[in-house]
């Protein structure tokens, strides 16, 4: 018996030396040789299949609670890893690029170009949405009384125009520190980009400062590598969770207008805005799509083009080549002002609820919604369930019911996924479409 118990332990001894000095070493060697962009894609797989397994097969709520719940908390570090360093990294970066383009001589080129851009490309998405609502009619027919619970429930938290102009000037111009405090990014690109300008007025006096700046960016990026060894375990955890708690009954209710608003956007995010990109800049495609494949993985994960930033910043300045002073300017301001997924949805929502309500929308009702889907778009205010007072805003400017929004809370995160990686590829064609004109004098 004694003789027993020596040989257990002596071959878990075996084993365990041997895990640590073969097994182990050998596990790290091999995933040190998988690129990162490959860790996560296998990542993002892995958690699509594991949140079938969890979410929609017969296994007890006691065996897959234990699971979900340590995936949610790997998908909630990540995330809020990546939250964390968005504030400092807007900030340097919108400062830094900004004061770093006096050096090109194009420099007055690039807000201009920007600004239509990011006008052109929303207005694009918006009539794309509503154009395939005219045409496949999807609400029309379905009954309004099967979300009657729903709607009951959901309070409305109403804004008008005026309301909503308030808070947005609210939004923009306040105190820089309580804006980092609040998470408010318009607030900090405002003043960034008041920074920055003044150091390029001051010249000289003011090089110390954007020393300073440009060493803070240089480290919060050295920080944005770090966080990004967590992304295929991150992206792991979103994944399972959003796939395991999707409520696939009412996802085949709404099917037709889901699959109306995915075939939209990936028509404006798979021909659209690559011809754009490859008339102006001729940047192929699929060229594109490589390169940047690591922004939109995570982009499709974290529902937060916000959150994906310092991903498409480093594809994109690394892979595309874009100048750092260019893609340090366009983007954090682009992930504000450039929101052609965000758009769209918000106009064919607009016309999904007058189906459902049985109402017509003529053409200046219709180009209301689209216009007003562009202004809520850019920004949402600072208050409470800001993405659904703005979804209401656009509802009630052509007299829908506010309360249909709850209709589409249900399905709203899996149609996130979609239409986030559709607004930071806007972004990223953006800056290379905003290079390719700055840096050709005789262009436009």
């Amino acid at each position: 018996m004694i003789l027993d118990e020596k040989k257990k332990i002596s071959k878990h001894f075996l084993y365990t030396k041997a895990w640590k000095m073969v097994y182990y070493p050998l596990a790290v060697k091999m995933m040190m040789k998988i690129s990162l962009n490959t860790q996560i894609f296998l990542g993002a797989l892995l958690g699509l299949a594991l949140g079938a397994i969890l979410g929609h097969t017969a296994l007890p709520p006691q065996t897959s609670a234990p699971f979900l719940s340590g995936f949610d908390l790997l998908g909630k570090i990540f995330i809020n890893l990546l939250k964390m360093i968005v504030i400092p990294l807007v900030f340097t970066s919108i400062t830094a690029g900004i004061a770093n383009l006096k050096n090109s001589p194009h420099a007055k080129r690039i807000w201009p170009t920007l600004i239509f851009y990011s006008l052109t490309t929303t207005a694009l998405a918006a009539v794309t949405g509503l154009t395939a609502m005219n045409f496949i009619k999807p609400g029309v027919g379905l009954d309004i009384h099967l979300f009657k619970e729903n709607m009951d429930s959901f309070q409305i938290h109403s804004l008008t125009l005026n309301g909503f102009a308030h808070s947005f000037v609210d939004a923009i111009f306040m105190n820089p520190v309580a804006a980092m405090g609040q998470n408010n990014i318009l607030g900090v690109v405002v003043f960034a980009v008041f920074l920055g300008i003044a150091i390029i007025i001051l010249g000289e006096k003011s090089q110390t400062v954007l020393k300073v700046i440009n060493e803070l960016f240089e480290i919060t990026m050295t920080i944005v590598r770090w966080i990004m060894r967590l992304a295929p375990l991150g992206i792991m955890g979103l994944l399972t969770k959003l796939v395991a708690q999707a409520n696939t009954q009412l996802l085949f209710v709404l099917s037709k207008y889901i699959l109306v608003v995915v075939g939209s956007t990936l028509f404006h995010g798979l021909i659209t805005l690559p011809l754009i990109l490859w008339l102006i800049t001729g940047i192929s495609p699929w060229k594109f799509f490589l390169a940047m494949k690591e922004a939109f993985i995570t982009a499709f994960s974290t529902s937060s083009s916000t959150a994906t930033l310092p991903v498409s910043l480093r594809c994109i300045t690394e892979n595309l080549k874009v100048d750092a002073p260019i893609a340090r300017f366009v983007l954090p301001v682009g992930a504000t002002l450039n929101m052609d997924g965000t758009a769209m949805y918000e106009a064919m929502a607009a016309l999904f609820v007058a189906n459902l309500c049985g109402a017509h929308l003529s053409l200046p009702a219709q180009t209301t919604v689209v216009l007003t889907a562009m202004m809520a778009s850019i920004g949402a205010p600072g208050i409470p369930s800001a993405g659904m007072v703005t979804m209401i805003m656009v509802l009630q400017s052509v007299g829908l019911p506010a309360q249909a929004v709850a209709i589409l809370i249900a399905i709203d995160r899996p149609l996130d996924t979609v239409r986030t990686v559709v607004n930071v590829e806007g972004d990223c064609i953006g800056a290379c479409v905003v290079q390719k004109i700055a840096a050709s004098a005789d262009f436009l």
